[in-house]
């Protein structure tokens, strides 16, 4: 006796409906420092902290430079047309109309010193020293 091969058709499933409410943005993100923007298909109710978390996922799969790290914590996000402030992580990402947005890193805080002044001079060491000049300088006697 022979066995018959069945062919067995595969059926085309229909996508199913991501998420129904909210309208879906093209937004564009330019990385400070990067050589282009990167273009994401979002929700507008999605908010800025998981936009930050998954620009920086694809950043970093795409090999990108400069390497910025994964903690979405050390980056800001800005809009043009939100004036100068930040984005808050806990806002939605269609709260302010904005499709253009700036990711830039967090600035390090100044340490301070003991007269509550932040430091910003660096003390050279070695051949950079005057100290160093004036004992390799030919004014010795």
């Amino acid at each position: 006796m022979e066995k018959k091969k069945e062919r067995t058709m595969v059926r085309y499933k229909p996508k199913k409906a991501q998420n129904a409410k909210g309208n879906r943005l093209l937004i564009t993100i330019n990385v400070l420092g990067s050589a282009g923007p990167m273009r994401f298909v979002v929700n507008e109710e999605e908010l800025v902290a998981s936009v930050i978390d998954m620009v920086l996922k694809s950043y970093a799969r795409e090999g990108r430079l400069p390497v910025l790290g994964s903690d979405l914590n050390n980056f800001l996000l800005y809009c043009p047309r939100a004036g100068s402030d930040a984005l808050s992580p806990w806002e939605t990402i269609g709260a302010h109309g904005g499709r253009d947005f700036m990711l830039c890193m967090k600035p390090p805080h100044a340490k301070p010193v003991d007269d509550g002044k932040p430091t910003t001079a660096i003390a050279k060491k070695g051949a950079g020293s005057w100290k160093s000049w004036i004992n390799n300088s030919s004014l010795k006697v």
